[in-house]
Parts: structure tokens; C-alpha cells; sequence
């Protein structure tokens, strides 16, 4: 299983240890599926990541935020985006995510927002799955 998480999975994850999200990030920690991400996507990673009013909602200081960086650094598998595919979907984030999914042949986008990109990545043969979802397929 090759998939790309949209940051909003990271950012539920670091946001609650009970939602599917968590359990998804650290199943990508233990290489229970092949984390691909682009160098785009890492960057709004630890833009996000790094922002201070979630920070303050996370209660997490900045040591804490670059070891989380480092740790989904050392997790994925980098994709070379040879071919950009713009646009495709209304939000240049959710491109990003799409881009990075293409272009690494993911079989699958988890994410929050499965009605953002809507049957676009099935014209690829990506799946768009919700952290549930992804989470089942990682259990059985």
C-alpha cells in the first residue's frame, strides 16, 4: 500500500490520540504502509506544524514540533514530481496532495476532505479514503 496523507491527517493526528488519524501516523511511523510525500507537501507539513496558534492548541513546543518534522522525515518515501497535473481540483492544497499521489502511483489519498477531490484521482487509479477507512485496511 503506497499512500500519501493529506495534512490534515497529520494535524488530527498530533490533535487527538482517539480519532483514526493517530493510529494512521503512527502506522506510517512503523512502515505498515509506504508513506509517500513530495517535497511540497512535506514543507506545508512543517508549516503547519509549526504554526503558533497550534502549537498553543496542541500544547507542543517547538522542540517537540521538530522532532515530530524529523520523524515524518526519516517515515517517507520521497516522490520526484516529474509531471505536474494543475488543476485539477478548486484548492491548490489539495492539489498538492493530488500531485504528490500521481506522481509517486499511489494506490490511495487519506484525508479529511474526501469530497474535495471528488472522482478526480479515480481517472488515476487512486482511491480517496477517509483515516477510518485507512485504518481498517492497515488492521486486516
Amino acid at each position: 500500500m503506497r499512500w500519501v496523507l493529506d495534512t490534515n491527517v497529520v494535524v488530527a493526528a498530533v490533535r487527538s490520540r482517539t480519532g483514526a488519524s493517530n493510529p494512521i501516523l503512527l502506522a506510517g511511523f512503523r512502515r505498515k504502509f509506504e508513506w509517500s510525500c513530495s517535497v511540497p507537501l512535506f514543507y506545508e507539513y512543517e508549516d503547519v506544524l509549526n504554526r503558533a496558534e497550534l502549537l498553543l492548541d496542541f500544547g507542543l513546543s517547538r522542540e517537540t514540533s521538530a522532532r515530530l518534522i524529523n520523524a515524518i522525515a526519516r517515515a517517507i518515501t520521497p516522490v520526484e514530481v516529474h509531471f505536474r497535473w494543475r488543476p485539477q481540483l478548486g484548492d491548490p492544497d489539495d492539489e498538492m496532495v493530488l500531485e504528490a499521489a500521481i506522481n509517486a502511483r499511489a494506490s490511495a489519498i487519506v484525508t479529511h476532505n474526501a469530497r474535495d477531490f471528488g472522482a478526480i484521482p479515480a481517472r488515476f487509479g487512486i482511491e480517496v479514503l477517509t483515516p477510518a477507512t485507512a485504518l481498517r485496511r492497515i488492521m486486516t
